[in-house]
């Protein structure tokens, strides 16, 4: 029997699906959060920003739409609206301006780490507006996702420090040694932060999302669809 098979008989069946070694339920998003109205989802856009790394969650949470979720996705860039230049040049128009404290869940997508001086992450993190803005969504409330080495921003705002979290393998000896309790997973949930680790990660991290936010039912229609099977072990917190 195929993989996706099985989940949606699982699905049917006990309303609950596995990944890696966990199970989560499906469960409306009101059902799970009290939340009224759709998941407002934003993804931080900046020049360098890793094509795969914003795409992937875009598509996901795109076609969780389609298979019932409710989900509200904005790009928003630091500053004001504009073009940003991705790290193979694509060009993107971001409409809207970041708003740290509209949405209930920010993803931080990576790009451009090994460039220390080029465009990429390590210009928002020497961005100290950025890195207060990061904070503030953190304590207003918000989920905190990071992707790849997006991780590395919330890393230098503080977020990431004494938790569990993930981040390119590249890149793990630096979150180590700035305190974040590195875990050996795909996805690493937190609760409040939500970290995944490798280019890729975008899509097994958007999947895992939509499991825990939206449900079982609508991750099993978007990976259908995608023609993707989350792949790697998700970490959380017992």
């Amino acid at each position: 029997m195929e993989r996706r098979d099985f989940l949606k008989g699982t699905v049917a069946a006990t309303g609950a699906i596995a990944v890696g070694p966990l199970a989560a339920p499906a469960a409306s998003a009101a059902d799970k959060t009290g939340r009224e109205g759709p998941l407002r989802v934003q993804i931080l856009m900046f020049d360098g920003v890793e094509e795969q790394d914003f795409v992937g969650p875009v598509e996901v949470l795109g076609h969780a739409v389609h298979a019932g979720g409710q989900v509200r996705t904005t790009l928003v860039r630091p500053g004001v609206p504009g073009e940003v230049v991705a790290t193979f040049g694509t060009r993107i128009a971001v409409p809207t301006a970041w708003h740290p404290t509209d949405a209930d869940l920010l993803i931080v997508p990576g790009g451009g780490y090994a460039a220390k001086d080029g465009p990429g992450v390590n210009a928002l993190i020497k961005d100290r507006e950025v890195l207060r803005n990061l904070v503030r969504a953190h304590q207003a409330g918000m989920i905190i996702a990071g992707v790849c080495t997006g991780v590395m921003v919330l890393s230098a705002a503080g977020l990431t420090r004494g938790r569990p979290c993930t981040t390119h393998h590249l890149a793990k000896a630096d979150l180590t040694a700035q305190k974040g309790q590195v875990v050996d997973a795909r996805v690493v949930d937190d609760g409040d932060l939500v970290t995944a680790g490798g280019v890729t990660s975008g899509l097994d991290l958007a999947l895992w999302l939509v499991t825990r936010e939206l449900g079982s039912a609508v991750s099993v229609g978007v990976e259908s669809v995608l023609e993707y099977e989350q792949r790697g072990a998700v970490w959380q917190r017992p």
